[in-house]
């Protein structure tokens, strides 16, 4: 697939700021047709983005000749049924982040893959920003020693959030739709990177709670796990914080030192050694996906491989799914 001619199923927020315009940065890469279920939606981007075709019906879009490769942008709840139309369609697919609401559905997309021979790629966007990748670096080259530890801490008030009023929840809590809560559409950058580094988490248990009341969801979350290599970590999540207690970060404890840094506000990395303190401050690229956007279709085009497949992404919803009790 020397040309790749992109269809998005579905165009809102993260196509518009993450996504959307690195994949015409890419040589050999555009967008050639859109859906969304609004006609309004659909109809806006195409015109605002140059897109040629716009579409209301998903299957009408995969269907549509000219589109060899299917971005799929709509909340976790939907994404195994259009991951597995496309790829029964024979089209690759590249979805967003987690790859579904289930660890079962996660599953079944991978056995479609398998069968059809269609690779799936992920949106774990951040493995591939230099900002991580110097996290990754640093713990690669021993600088804080052998990592022994690991805790990760987010907290933030309702307000941070797209909560608003109990009458009009977003869907990100929605369980039916999200699978969980915050936790289920935040977490998972966390983990992912996570387990990028130390990698796959073999055991996991945790506690959730709602205590906010503002929603059904879980809005509270600790967390205890361990890595393949015997690695212990932590985790605690609060999304009814108050504004003191604001929280991003992750902390890796090592034998000669520690490293601590955020994920979600990109804040100066912090090397702590018996040298003293250093801050390492790392540039994102304008569209975040763009690293990734860039290797999945590298891949697609034989030029290169991309690992942020359907199978690297699968075990960080079956953490997700054990902290939350549905396994």
């Amino acid at each position: 697939m020397k040309t790749l001619k992109w269809g998005f199923i579905g165009c809102g927020e993260v196509c518009e700021l993450k996504s959307g315009p690195a994949f015409s940065e890419v040589e050999g890469s555009g967008v050639v047709a859109v859906m969304s279920r609004t006609e309004q939606k659909a109809r806006s981007y195409a015109e605002r983005h140059g897109v040629p075709r716009w579409y209301t019906d998903a299957q009408k879009l995969i269907d549509d000749p000219e589109v060899n490769a299917i971005y799929i942008a709509t909340p976790p709840g939907s994404h195994a049924t259009f991951a597995i139309m496309a790829m029964k369609a024979g089209k690759p697919v590249y979805v967003e982040k987690p790859l579904a609401s289930t660890y079962d559905d996660c599953a079944r997309i991978n056995y479609v893959s398998t069968q059809t021979g269609q690779p799936c790629f992920v949106a774990y966007y951040r493995r591939y920003l230099p900002y991580f990748k110097k996290v990754k670096t640093i713990v690669e080259e021993g600088i804080i020693g052998e990592p022994v530890n690991v805790q990760v801490r987010f907290a933030v008030p309702p307000r941070d959030l797209d909560y608003a009023h109990p009458e009009n929840l977003p869907w990100r809590l929605k369980p039916e739709i999200s699978g969980g809560g915050y936790f289920y559409d935040l977490a998972p950058h966390q983990l992912d990177l996570l387990q990028d580094i130390f990698g796959i988490i073999l055991e996991a248990r945790g506690f959730c709670a709602n205590r906010g009341h503002l929603y059904t969801a879980e809005d509270s979350v600790s967390a205890v796990f361990r890595f393949e290599n015997g690695l212990l970590g932590s985790g605690s999540w609060s999304f009814v914080a108050h504004e003191s207690a604001r929280t991003d970060r992750i902390l890796i404890v090592g034998t000669r030192g520690s490293l601590l840094f955020s994920v979600f506000n990109y804040a100066p990395i912090e090397l702590h050694t018996s040298e003293g303190t250093q801050l390492i401050e790392v540039e994102n690229p304008p569209y975040v996906q763009y690293p990734l956007i860039k290797s999945v279709c590298e891949h697609l085009q034989g030029l290169g491989v991309c690992l942020c497949t359907s199978i690297s992404a699968t075990p960080t919803n079956w953490v997700l799914d054990r902290i939350l009790g549905k396994l």
